[in-house]
């Protein structure tokens, strides 16, 4: 006796209609294939015109009158100075604005001091004020005519116009990257580690070498690199405060802007490339402790979910 198979019932009195074959989207937002490639176009579009080809354009003329003429503008020794006080001024206010950043997160996320709020909104200052004005106020306060002036002269003390008023400038519009790229991270991880660390007998120093710095660390890195970004790019603040005096207050964003207005336009798009390939070497570095930070980050999840189960 054969069996006959019935066709399902349909629903709510509605025959099934014929199967068709579902579009291909991606699971977290549902747009088609389609529309994802035209997205990833127009990315690409964008960051090869206001990227990619203005890098073009400045290696481009830089090698215009061939590599002899390039590699003899990058050996001028006002060139060579400005690229000395440049990475020695990111030298000095990188550290310390590392110093400042890690003490600023401790005291607002693991200390919980009083007025922490108001420390987040000066940590937050430069960010929001414009580095010409920054340069300004730093005249208006160490200038001949300025607050301090009068008495610096007096003790034959000159800031406007050297070196340590570049430091000072680039000291203050770099200081929040550190400190932005920790506090929401240690705000994220508590005080639980740290609270185990001190019932155990751990001291304060131990507690933040062992303990807190080896947590921090990626997004540590992550602000420094960016603090060295901004450090070796400045150009509003150090604008105002330096003078501008060739061979010995000039950094590199300086010198190319004082070159290009000579119209020595190899000379300058030599020192461009120059600033460009250390940028490139920066938002490498950026990149890599980005895939480090993601890579320690799913191996902690993963180790943290082997333990719960």
């Amino acid at each position: 006796m054969s069996t006959t198979i019935a066709p399902p019932a349909p629903r709510h009195g509605i025959a099934p209609g014929p199967r068709t074959k579902p579009r291909t989207a991606t699971a977290a937002t549902g747009e088609s294939a389609t529309a994802r490639w035209i997205l990833i176009g127009i990315a690409l579009a964008y960051l090869f015109l206001f990227l990619g080809l203005p890098l073009f354009v400045v290696f481009q003329e830089a090698l215009k009158k061939g590599v002899g003429a390039y590699l003899h503008a990058l050996r001028e020794p006002e060139l060579l100075h400005a690229l000395r006080l440049t990475l020695l001024v990111a030298g000095i206010a990188v550290p310390l604005n590392v110093a400042f950043g890690i003490a600023a997160a401790w005291a607002i996320t693991k200390g919980k001091v009083r007025g922490h709020t108001l420390l987040v909104a000066l940590a937050d200052l430069p960010l929001a004020v414009s580095p010409v004005i920054a340069g300004l106020t730093f005249m208006l306060l160490f200038g001949m005519q300025g607050w301090f002036g009068p008495w610096l002269k007096a003790h034959d003390i000159q800031i406007a116009f050297t070196v340590t008023a570049v430091v000072l400038a680039t000291i203050f519009v770099t200081l929040p990257f550190v400190a932005r790229e920790l506090i929401p991270l240690m705000e994220e991880q508590g005080v639980t580690e740290e609270e185990a660390a001190v019932t155990l007998g751990a001291s304060g120093w131990q507690v933040f070498r062992r303990v807190t710095l080896p947590n921090i660390r990626w997004g540590l890195l992550y602000g420094v690199v960016l603090c060295n970004a901004r450090a070796m790019g400045e150009f509003g603040a150090v604008s105002v405060v330096s003078g501008r005096i060739r061979g010995q207050t000039t950094t590199l964003p300086l010198h190319i802007e004082i070159l290009y207005n000579e119209y020595d336009f190899t000379a300058a798009f030599a020192a461009s490339s120059l600033l460009a390939m250390l940028a490139v070497v920066t938002l490498a570095a950026k990149h890599l402790l980005e895939r480090s930070h993601h890579a320690a980050r799913a191996r902690l999840i993963q180790e943290q979910q082997e333990r719960q189960s």
